[in-house]
């Protein structure tokens, strides 16, 4: 396994593959590994002959500077697993490499930044195209993947990518979970342990939510969710959304044939989760 540090010596290696014809997969990460992004490596290193991991906490995507400070950073423990799942790079820039001066781009991205975790983090997905579109034309890969539980994220890059004009697939990976159903996140190492045997509360209520399809409608299911959570003090629910994936338009009625994707946003100790599940 090859560590690169800055976007030169990477760049050299990756002409070399391109002149042989390698295909690479690319999956960007903020650190912090779990079995989450093991699903996404090694779904890469299946599809490819060359897997990339990329590990950067990208600041432009933070609107919260006491979260970018507190965000987990594991990088020796980050490298010891990459190396142990067969990883052929790596790429650790500093801040200084990825934004050596400000980057004042501003991405339209047809309105898929303005709902649900757009409406509570400002700019957010403007960070997160930036970061993407650096890490796009940098690597330049065959394959880019990304995990579900950032369903919304997950939206705008496909779409990122078309609005660019570039080719690479982007590949959706399921969300992985603990035992007790709570999506893997690196974020859930800071719950406290009277938090973490809450957390479960999340998913189950998701999962009862779909049960209710045949009894209730789009709008009577969000009420439903919204009141359940309103029996929790522990926990603050920012949003509950059902939309279709393709430009996250509200369902309204369950005969509409598209898929349909609920969404959610949940405060529970000052960690912020959020979830999601097909609703068809």
């Amino acid at each position: 396994m090859k560590v690169y540090k800055t976007k030169t010596e990477l760049s050299g290696h990756l002409s070399s593959l391109v002149s042989s014809e390698k295909t690479i997969g690319l999956v960007p990460t903020m650190g912090a590994l779990h079995p989450g992004h093991t699903s996404l490596v090694n779904r890469a290193i299946l599809e490819n002959d060359v897997v990339l991991v990329t590990i950067f906490v990208n600041p432009t995507q933070f609107n919260d500077s006491s979260d970018l400070e507190n965000y987990p950073r594991t990088l020796e423990a980050d490298l010891t697993l990459l190396k142990r799942l067969k990883v052929h790079l790596v790429f650790v820039p500093s801040l200084e490499e990825m934004y050596p001066e400000k980057d004042q781009r501003t991405f339209y991205l047809d309105n898929l930044d303005k709902v649900m975790e757009g409406k509570h983090r400002k700019d957010h997905f403007n960070g997160v195209a930036q970061i993407v579109s650096k890490l796009f034309r940098l690597t330049n890969p065959t394959r880019a993947y990304f995990g579900q539980k950032d369903f919304q994220q997950f939206v705008i890059v496909r779409r990122l990518v078309k609005i660019l004009d570039l080719d690479i697939s982007i590949v959706a990976c399921p969300i992985i979970r603990e035992e007790d159903g709570l999506a893997m996140s690196s974020r859930n190492v800071k719950l406290s342990a009277a938090h973490r045997k809450l957390a479960p509360f999340i998913h189950s209520t998701l999962k009862r939510a779909t049960q209710k399809m045949d009894l209730l409608s789009p709008e009577e299911v969000k009420t439903w969710v919204t009141s359940q959570f309103e029996k929790q003090p522990d926990m603050h629910l920012e949003y509950f959304e059902i939309v279709e994936d393709k430009e996250l338009r509200p369902v309204i009625d369950w005969k509409e044939k598209v898929n349909k994707v609920g969404c959610l946003a949940v405060q529970l100790g000052g960690v912020r989760l959020i979830d999601n599940m097909n609703f068809d």
